[in-house]
């Protein structure tokens, strides 16, 4: 027999709203569909560029890392 125990997924989003409402969404789904999130984070990330000598942002998003532990059936 073969039980899932643990995932953890990474998903990437464009602002922070939007990393907490993703966290929130899956804080409020956890019971109903049979796990308990019990971590989460989320990291600003960017990629730079360098022109004559001066640094710009190119792009910005954030990673968000979600670990859900599966709760047995009973």
């Amino acid at each position: 027999m073969k039980e899932l125990k643990r995932t953890t997924d990474v998903y990437r989003v464009d602002t922070e709203v939007e990393a907490a409402q993703l966290i929130q969404e899956f804080k409020d789904n956890a019971g109903a569909e049979g796990y308990d999130l019990t971590k989460y984070e989320s990291k600003y990330k960017c990629k730079k560029k360098r022109s004559k000598g001066e640094v710009e942002i190119e792009s910005e998003w954030y990673m968000v890392t979600l670990q859900k532990d599966f709760l047995p059936e009973e």
